[in-house]
């Protein structure tokens, strides 16, 4: 059974930095492409960066520039590392894995999920 488990969000202010973490177990991490999506107070849940050995990267245009993606094979662990931060990157961020190597923006594209992690922007 997979099990993705993400840690790192908290409160930051407006213009500082967060770095999340998510462990991935029960599947061969190197062959697994990843995403990040996040879901704001009344809003629906949407893409926000993926990482593929195939494809490589993929933002959402809210975040190039600010966001970075990256993995660590060895660890079986995928990263955010969130620059610049917004009060509109308030939101419960999560992590999803997928078989095909997709970096697609669509949710039904990742098979696994995790909990999700609060990250609140204060302005």
């Amino acid at each position: 059974q997979v099990q993705l488990v993400e840690s790192g969000g908290g409160l930051v202010q407006a213009g500082g930095s967060l770095r999340l973490s998510c462990a991935v177990s029960g599947r061969t991490f190197s062959s697994t492409s990843m995403g990040w999506f996040r879901r704001a107070p009344g809003k629906e849940r949407e893409f926000v960066a993926a990482i593929s050995w195939i494809y490589g990267l993929n933002y959402a245009d809210s975040v190039k520039g600010r966001f970075t993606v990256s993995r660590d094979n060895a660890k079986n662990t995928v990263y955010l590392q969130m620059n610049s931060l917004k009060p509109e990157d308030t939101a419960i961020y999560y992590c999803a894995a997928s078989r095909d190597g997709s970096i697609s923006v669509y949710e039904r594209t990742y098979d696994s999920w995790g909990q999700g992690t609060q990250v609140t922007v204060s302005s």
